[in-house]
């Protein structure tokens, strides 16, 4: 497909996400200390966001950017657990902005949202207040499934949300990374299959990689990595123990359903 193809598709996928915004849920995280409103269909904001957010390192007064935000569950429950930092959501759908910015303000959290494509020029981004070199934390959960080896979803929403090409990945980490300061961290979370290719994008200006691999089961390979790469980082990558989500029983692991609660954090946070 042509890349006027390609955009007319996105575009078309966007307004498809405006009009299904107009139908929404209210919906509990962190134990009930976060409500989201968020599209009935479509893309909705679940554990992923939550891990995400968990393993996220921030101090009050850090700018922290969340890219591709959605109704911006990861940033705002990072908010939720760091009072003061000063949050910038960044989505692409005006729709989900909005909700971002009303689930913002009904959770009483400071945030500047702003519409705009992650993978835009450097001064469409600094014009959306994305500047150069300023950002202290970049969180984000890039598109990861690859158009031609997954069969696309019916919904306009999630196959925006969810599709990459060959390049998405690429694109992606070179805005975290042009947006971040020299020093700031990534924190990122990826299909495991996908690792290699992640590692290859974080080679570019990102050091210090710490992989936190994510299994549904004790016995069950991966299914995401939790990655804090830095900008400028010279330590070697590590691997950190893996966590598991539920145990051999499918019941969910307590130590996780307590992070999920908004009652502990996962060991990325630490660092």
């Amino acid at each position: 497909m042509s890349a006027a193809g390609q955009s007319q598709d996105q575009y078309k996928a966007i307004a498809a996400m405006s009009r299904a915004a107009c139908e929404v849920t209210s919906d509990r995280f962190l134990g009930g200390r976060l409500v989201l409103v968020q599209p009935r269909k479509g893309h909705r904001a679940g554990h992923d966001a939550m891990l995400l957010a968990a393993a996220t390192a921030a101090r009050p007064q850090d700018r922290v950017v969340e890219f591709g935000a959605g109704v911006g569950a990861a940033g705002l429950a990072l908010a939720a657990r760091v009072p003061g930092v000063a949050l910038r959501l960044v989505e692409i759908d005006p729709a989900l902005a909005e909700l971002a910015q009303r689930n913002a303000a009904q959770n009483g959290i400071d945030a500047t949202v702003c519409v705009a494509d992650v993978t835009a020029r450097a001064t469409t981004l600094a014009a959306a207040g994305l500047a150069a070199d300023t950002a202290d934390v970049v969180l984000m959960n890039p598109p990861y499934n690859d158009g031609v080896r997954h069969q696309p979803s019916p919904d306009a929403s999630r196959r925006l949300a969810h599709e990459a090409d060959a390049k998405t990945l690429e694109r992606w980490v070179h805005a975290a990374r042009r947006t971040l300061r020299p020093g700031g961290a990534l924190t990122l979370i990826w299909r495991a299959e996908a690792l290699p290719a992640l590692l290859a994008a974080l080679q570019r200006g990102f050091g210090s990689v710490v992989i936190l691999p994510v299994h549904p089961r004790p016995e069950a390979s991966a299914i995401r990595v939790l990655i804090r790469a830095v900008k400028g980082g010279r330590a070697a990558l590590s691997i950190c123990p893996g966590i598991t989500l539920n145990d051999a029983a499918n019941r969910p692991d307590p130590t996780i359903d307590a992070v999920l609660r908004g009652e502990g954090t996962l060991r990325l946070a630490e660092m």
